[in-house]
């Protein structure tokens, strides 16, 4: 059955809040069903309009400690998706298309939230940068908690991630929204990657993408800031790398760079952008 006929959709944008997280639980069951191998996927436009239904459920939704338990329980959602170990000759094509609805669920998110971006309001935003966080940390806990170096699901969410809130040259994506990914990648990919086994460098690449492909000094400055975060050290192979992930010359080292991660964008000098969201109070 096919999301826009089950009625769950608008109840999910009610006014009602009971409503809206009796909505949210048949949700949670309707996604379970179509995450196995006996059910049809879901297509990218019914992805859509869940998402949709979901963006305005936060919408609707008032009160600070709320909004964040709303935003957590629409980032648990993954959870019902990601993919189940599976055995047996048809294994890897099983856990091949589960995997690709959990890549399809992240797309449709990040595509929703780049079209709404520009509409929300400043009483608003608040929640939905916290809902971003929600969602950049569950991507990296997701990759973790799969294996790091199971390459498709990995390579699958920073491909969304490069496409989507990090694509350089997208005019659909708001730059509001890339800086916002860009100041929290490291904090919630410290979160996800409490034993720092991530391979940073392939983790690191759609950022170093942005930078590379952006026109604006805005964005590149944004990357700079990233790129340079003392926590990177904490990662095996992060000495020094520059926007191509080349290590920086012991020179570079005696001088006093002390092993920074170095952006190469030329001196770039950006005008100051919005303060970075620092989540609700308690």
């Amino acid at each position: 059955m096919a999301p826009q006929s089950n009625p769950f959709i608008k109840q999910l944008a009610s006014s009602d809040r009971k409503l809206r997280t009796s909505a949210l639980a048949s949700l949670r069951q309707y996604l379970s069903s179509h995450s196995h191998a006996h059910s049809a996927p879901l297509s990218q436009l019914d992805l859509l309009k869940l998402w949709k239904a979901l963006f305005y459920c936060l919408y609707m939704q008032d009160k600070p400690l709320h909004q964040q338990r709303l935003a957590e329980d629409l980032a648990g959602l993954v959870d019902v998706l990601v993919p189940k170990k599976s055995h047996g000759a048809a294994a890897e094509d099983v856990e091949a298309r589960e995997g690709g609805m959990l890549v399809g669920w992240f797309e449709a998110f990040w595509l929703t939230m780049a079209r709404e971006w520009s509409g929300i309001d400043g009483l608003r935003m608040d929640k939905y940068l916290y809902l971003v966080r929600c969602y950049v940390r569950k991507g990296f806990e997701v990759c973790a908690a799969q294996g790091w170096e199971s390459g498709g699901l990995l390579e699958g969410y920073l491909g969304v991630l490069e496409t989507g809130p990090l694509s350089p040259r997208d005019v659909k994506v708001p730059d509001g929204l890339r800086y916002h990914v860009l100041d929290i990648y490291v904090d919630e990919l410290e979160k996800a990657d409490v034993e720092h086994a991530a391979p940073i460098e392939v983790v690191l690449e759609p950022v170093r993408n942005l930078g590379r492909g952006t026109v604006s000094k805005a964005v590149r400055k944004r990357v700079k800031d990233a790129l340079e975060d003392d926590r990177l050290r904490e990662w095996d192979g992060v000495q020094g790398m520059d926007i191509d992930g080349e290590v920086d010359s012991a020179a570079d080292t005696e001088n006093g760079s002390g092993g920074a991660i170095d952006v190469a964008v030329g001196g770039v000098a950006a005008e100051d952008d919005e303060d970075e969201f620092g989540g609700f109070d308690d």
